[in-house]
């Protein structure tokens, strides 16, 4: 078998589905596709059952991803070792969630620029699932997204705690309030955003199931339609005082264990650290203590 195909089918068992795995690899489903079948020729054995919500790893299939998943790592790694002389170069691409680039990237990345030149940074942002799949898959080295994350193939350290709070039309007296307007929706990101996740939590916890969704791209896109009156959001407490002060939304804190949430950087357990990404973390160390404790 060649490290290729290995490759190949570490991305179709990540994500479930050829199309998708197609789309992660940056190549047609119909090349996925034969891949994967050459391999199975060639072992004489079926990795994946076929249905119709994708494929799913067969007993030989989950037996041999440990093993893909380590070469392609190696062969990750090996290039990197090559390559890296010690001297911060390069490409970096890293991660984030929308409101932690909003509210606490902009003077690490800059001090960080302006710092390493030769480094060519690069800042993707994403849902915490979409994050840590990238970064699973190696298209990130690293990302900061919303903890805890208990994965074995990635290792996490906390970068500091925001705290999360209901936003509601202007007016709402308070939480309860909030949630007993009529026809009320909760305003969102896409699937795999953990504030939406934790909303929906936060609801269930108080009997309130099969509530309506507004889904939106962007951040301003939802603050506008809370303000708007046609639902509410849960987000940092930090990303939402200036429009808080102009009245333009309410802002209701959550009871106490129910707010606060970290913040925190992942990475492949096992993946070599390169010097760009190594560099980057010795500055942001102290960059987000110090933001943490102005807040």
């Amino acid at each position: 078998m060649e490290s290729t195909d290995l490759k190949v089918f570490a991305a179709v068992a990540r994500h479930g589905s050829m199309n998708r795995a197609a789309e992660a690899l940056h190549t047609v489903q119909s090349n996925v596709t034969a891949r994967i079948r050459q391999l199975e020729q060639r072992l004489q054995v079926r990795l994946f059952e076929r249905h119709n919500r994708g494929v799913s790893l067969t007993e030989a299939g989950r037996r041999l991803l440990p093993y893909a998943s380590r070469m392609d790592q190696l062969l990750r790694d090996a290039h990197l070792a090559v390559s890296d002389d010690g001297t911060p170069r390069g490409p970096l691409v890293v991660g984030s969630l929308e409101t932690t680039a909003a509210l606490r990237l902009a003077p690490l990345l800059s001090g960080f620029a302006a710092a390493h030149p030769a480094v060519d940074l690069v800042l993707r942002t994403g849902t915490t699932a979409e994050l840590i799949g990238q970064v699973r898959d190696g298209v990130l080295e690293g990302a900061f997204v919303c903890g805890p994350v208990d994965d074995p193939e990635l290792t996490a350290e906390t970068a500091f705690e925001e705290e999360l709070v209901l936003l509601a039309a202007p007016g709402v007296a308070d939480l309860d309030a909030a949630f007993r307007r009529r026809g009320a929706r909760i305003v969102v990101l896409r699937a795999g955003c953990s504030y939406r996740q934790m909303l929906e939590a936060l609801m269930a916890r108080r009997g309130l199931v099969d509530v309506r969704r507004l889904e939106f791209g962007t951040l301003e896109a939802i603050v506008s339609c809370v303000g708007a009156g046609l639902g509410f959001t849960l987000l940092p407490r930090a990303l939402v005082g200036q429009v808080w002060r102009e009245g333009l939304v309410s802002v209701h804190a959550l009871p106490p264990g129910e707010g606060a949430v970290q913040t925190v950087f992942i990475r492949q357990r096992d993946a070599r650290l390169s010097s760009a990404l190594a560099a980057f973390l010795d500055r942001a160390r102290p960059a987000l203590a110090t933001l943490q404790a102005a807040q």
